[in-house]
């Protein structure tokens, strides 16, 4: 894909949000390996919740100061309430305000082949090797009240197995189960004799300490980091950003 030019619209990515300031920092630090893949693209972070700024906020900024388009980028693993629900509820009342300014909505990080490739590097990070066969991953995502995306990690988990793993099966912190003590424990309870924890999870925060908390003592070897600045996942949010732009352009041509 071409790179856009120095006049691209700008990027308004819109993360969960935590109390936790690891998870800004972690943002930050994911933007900036963006910044760094698309110098002439105005990055600008927001959160949904627990963090400023706001994404409205940030996008009436942007309206003020003439911008004529933004594209508006969740740094969402998968599609669930806040890409479906809160996040076209903020773009709806910057409309009533800003009639003026074209949003373009990219669609959610997950699922998609880069974020595999991310998860396999944090495992390596913590020392298990990608596709080890005598290795069986619990594939940890935050879960959700929505059915379809707790379905997409376990498709997932599916498609990875086939990538050489003894087996990998989808454990969710909270709204489902099984949890990922439980996953864990039934893993090594039917004889695997290496259990990996992958965390499906953008930032740090209290569901990824727990997850590494809970799944070490019931017995796992290993919990990767979470994905945060993983270069993929870098990749992945430039991509997705292009996405929504042809996707426009090819609206405006019909």
């Amino acid at each position: 894909m071409r790179h856009p030019p120095v006049s691209a619209p700008p990027m308004v990515a819109v993360a969960h949000g935590s109390r936790d300031p690891r998870a800004s920092a972690t943002v930050a630090g994911l933007l900036g390996a963006v910044r760094a893949l698309r110098p002439g693209v105005p990055v600008h972070a927001s959160f949904l919740d627990h963090a400023p700024p706001a994404p409205g906020r940030v996008l009436d900024g942007l309206a003020r100061g003439g911008a004529g388009e933004a594209v508006v980028l969740p740094l969402l693993l998968t599609a669930a309430y806040h890409s479906k629900t809160d996040i076209p509820g903020v773009l709806a009342r910057v409309r009533n305000r800003h009639p003026r300014l074209g949003l373009r909505t990219a669609a959610t990080l997950g699922p998609h082949a880069l974020l595999m490739g991310a998860l396999e590097r944090r495992l390596a990070e913590a020392g298990v090797e990608p596709g080890d066969p005598g290795t069986a991953v619990v594939l940890v995502a935050a879960g959700s009240s929505d059915a379809s995306a707790n379905a997409t990690i376990a498709r997932l988990a599916r498609e990875w197995r086939a990538r050489g793993w003894r087996g990998v099966v989808p454990a969710f912190a909270s709204a489902s189960r099984p949890s990922p003590a439980e996953a864990v424990a039934a893993l090594r309870d039917a004889g695997v004799p290496r259990v990996a924890v992958a965390s499906y999870f953008l930032a740090p925060g209290h569901f990824a300490d727990r997850v590494r908390a809970e799944s070490l003592a019931a017995g796992a070897a290993a919990v990767s980091p979470v994905l945060g600045a993983a270069p993929e996942v870098a990749e992945l949010v430039v991509r997705r950003y292009d996405e929504a732009l042809a996707v426009s352009r090819e609206a405006a041509a019909v």
